[in-house]
């Protein structure tokens, strides 16, 4: 009799609501379209900025040692002592305008393809200056958001309780707060499509955000999570998504910050530590316990689940 066929290994899941490098870590796109030149200022946007710095000097040095091949075919620089190493640093020079006076053109030929190169170092300090400006003043946030969620009771109810900080100690006026989970659900028909699900918060706005938010969901009849357990949440693929939106009092833009939790980084039975507390006559925020959890009361059959309290 044939030893029967092991059973196939499960997919992990992939996250959705991911990183730039998570996802490309994550996920493979096969038969897209190929990135374009037009979008070369969204990609240098988004690019860190020691990528855009080696860009930027990858195309000066291109551009100046195109020229200086030019000039050394052509002939006509004065000052130099005939090799091509004298015609590139003559290049750098008319392309910064730098013109120590040492290298000069004389032919009607060399003096036209200066003009050229002049028009492409206009240009191109043009749009390295307002690249430069525009990630300059790009509006971002230092939201730091704890690395798991935890479910317990809070006011007799279970709950599911998230938590943030405001890094910068600054004002985030009129802070909002969308919570939703994505889980996979299968049609009528059959068809297995994901669906993204509100989760109602006991509070999703704050007037201003400065130091931490506990943000809750009450995991009641109606939410989309009762009568789950982290493994009813790994079997429906769910992820919990959470998207904060405010306006930066400093800089006067609005600023957003994202995360999401998949179900192993959903912790049950637990709930934050404190973070702030007092020293003297001065309070204390230790942002390195923003992440630490402490054993907590869950009353299991109330978020709809039949099973034993866990020790």
């Amino acid at each position: 009799m044939a030893n029967p066929a092991p059973p196939p290994t499960p997919t992990p899941q992939i996250r959705l609501f991911a990183t730039d490098e998570q996802r490309r870590n994550q996920l493979e796109v096969v038969n897209g379209s190929r990135a374009r030149l037009s979008d070369l200022y969204y990609l240098l946007i988004r690019a860190r900025w020691r990528s855009v710095f080696a860009f930027v000097t990858a195309c000066y040095l291109l551009l100046n040692a195109t020229f200086g091949l030019a000039y050394w075919g052509l002939g006509g620089v004065q000052g130099t002592d005939g090799g091509y190493l004298d015609h590139f640093f003559f290049s750098v020079q008319t392309f910064g305008t730098i013109g120590y006076g040492a290298m000069y053109p004389l032919a009607k030929s060399t003096q036209w393809l200066m003009v050229l190169e002049s028009v492409c170092s206009l240009l191109l300090s043009a749009m390295v200056t307002g690249l430069v400006f525009a990630k300059f003043a790009r509006p971002t946030a230092r939201v730091l958001w704890s690395k798991t969620a935890v479910i317990a009771d809070r006011e007799g109810v279970p709950t599911l309780m998230f938590r943030m900080a405001n890094e910068r100690l600054n004002h985030v006026v009129e802070a909002t707060l969308h919570a939703a989970v994505v889980r996979a659900e299968r049609t009528k028909e059959g068809e297995m499509i994901r669906r993204v699900i509100d989760l109602e918060l006991v509070r999703s706005s704050s007037p201003t955000f400065i130091l931490t938010w506990t943000a809750m969901h009450a995991i009641t009849k109606g939410s989309p999570l009762y009568g789950l357990t982290q493994e009813g949440l790994a079997a429906q693929q769910a992820e919990i998504v959470l998207t904060l939106m405010g306006l930066d009092d400093t800089i006067m833009q609005t600023i957003h910050s994202r995360t999401s939790f998949l179900p192993h980084e959903v912790q049950f039975g637990k709930k934050f530590a404190d973070v702030i507390g007092q020293v003297g006559t001065r309070r204390l925020l230790d942002y390195g316990r923003l992440h630490d959890v402490v054993p907590a009361k869950l009353t299991w059959t109330l978020m709809g689940v039949e099973r034993a309290p866990e020790n």
